[in-house]
């Protein structure tokens, strides 16, 4: 099973290494700047972050590729002590995150957690200027408290109550399909100037794992918005919802995409040129217009779906 798997990744990672060619050199301007690639999961870990004798995982290949198009250094980690150097804040124009849990906690992958001292650093990190680049499983790391054993907790709008990472963050997971659990459906193009969808026809046909999100930040500047007519099981009975979007926290840029759960996907243009873009504004080599566009995009957003 290992030579497997092995041999599948060397397949993906190669394919991202070829699709990353489609990308615009050079497209979010000048300087060298470095990205922190954080992947711990405390949680689910995904198949995307794991690491193996093949070499890196897939994410961190594929973050590496843009970087070496665009011109941004990236680091690597699973060690949650990180956010407790003095040096952190200094280093990096961003962190990109594809992490699972309370993070607070050693967990599923048994590498050294944060602190609560760390997660407040990093938020603080944020909130003065650092960016953040969230995918997929972000809006299912440090669910509002208390993330009860029936997941009740998870179908209840917390707003300013919720975890202050989701806060942050600008929402939060409560589900996703299960019969079935991936599913092609439409994504809506809310912002066709946002950097990496230009000349993108909406909408946009991709196979996910669709996570239903919950407790939207009021000044979200939603990029892509999940067309739910049509979908099948109770996560998605519910009007259409953001599934990507952008905000500012404080100084610092946000960019989240629900996007990202299939290996596959990691080789696909489409879905590489929007993570390119939004890398790009957070650490602030593109431009973008973020104003707030949550209701008038997503008039149904509030919207909880019942329980599964």
């Amino acid at each position: 099973m290992k030579e497997t798997f092995s041999r599948r990744q060397f397949l993906l990672t190669s394919a991202i290494a070829g699709a990353g060619l489609a990308l615009p050199r050079g497209a979010f301007g000048s300087g060298k700047k470095s990205v922190l690639v954080f992947t711990k999961s405390s949680g689910f870990e995904h198949t995307v972050v794991k690491k193996t004798d093949a070499g890196p995982s897939i994410v961190d290949q594929a973050v590496t590729t843009i970087g070496a198009q665009h011109g941004f250094d990236v680091t690597s980690s699973k060690d949650g002590r990180i956010f407790d150097s003095k040096d952190f804040r200094k280093k990096y124009a961003a962190v990109f995150f594809f992490t699972t849990g309370d993070l607070t906690k050693a967990g599923t992958d048994g590498n050294p957690p944060m602190s609560a001292q760390g997660k407040q650093a990093l938020l603080d990190a944020v909130h003065g200027g650092l960016g953040f680049v969230g995918v997929h499983a972000v809006s299912y790391t440090f669910h509002t408290e208390p993330d009860t054993e029936d997941r009740a907790n998870r179908y209840i709008a917390h707003g300013d109550q919720s975890d202050p990472y989701l806060r942050m963050l600008g929402g939060e997971f409560i589900t996703h399909g299960s019969t079935p659990r991936l599913q092609t459906a439409d994504l809506i193009v809310k912002d066709a100037k946002f950097p990496g969808l230009e000349g993108v026809t909406s909408p946009v046909s991709f196979t996910e794992e669709w996570y239903s999100l919950k407790d939207f930040a009021p000044d979200l500047h939603v990029i892509l918005a999940l067309d739910t007519q049509g979908m099948k099981g109770a996560a998605y009975q519910r009007a259409p919802y953001p599934v990507t979007w952008a905000r500012m926290h404080g100084k610092g840029r946000v960019f989240f995409t629900a996007l990202g759960d299939r290996p596959e996907n990691w080789s696909i243009p489409f879905f590489l040129n929007h993570l390119a873009g939004g890398i790009g504004w957070t650490i602030g080599n593109a431009k973008a217009s973020v104003d707030k566009n949550l209701a008038q995009a997503t008039p149904g957003y509030a919207e909880i779906p019942p329980k599964g």
